[in-house]
């Protein structure tokens, strides 16, 4: 094993894992003004757009050639982890 090269890469992964936070803030910032237009608790979950949502990461992945079980992970759980975020900090009114 090429400690070297693996360095190098790790580097490159660090780079884009900053890059990654600042979409989630921008995200994060968007939910948060969502969120200000919700009453209730039952408004956080919305099926209908989670399966859009899914759907539509799906097909983006095929067409780029990622692997598709990778992106609904990963999309699955970052709907979770706001939802949670969501309930949190839903100000009732």
């Amino acid at each position: 094993m090429k400690i070297i090269g693996i360095e190098k890469i790790r580097k490159k992964l660090d780079k884009i894992d900053v890059r990654l936070l600042r979409i989630i803030k921008e995200r994060s910032v968007l939910v948060d003004q969502v969120l200000k237009l919700k009453k209730n608790k039952k408004d956080i979950i919305d099926k209908k757009r989670i399966n859009f949502i899914l759907k539509k990461v799906k097909k983006n992945s095929i067409k780029a050639k990622i692997d598709p079980m990778i992106t609904a992970s990963i999309w699955k759980e970052m709907i979770k982890a706001f939802i949670r975020y969501e309930f949190k900090n839903l100000k009732k009114k």
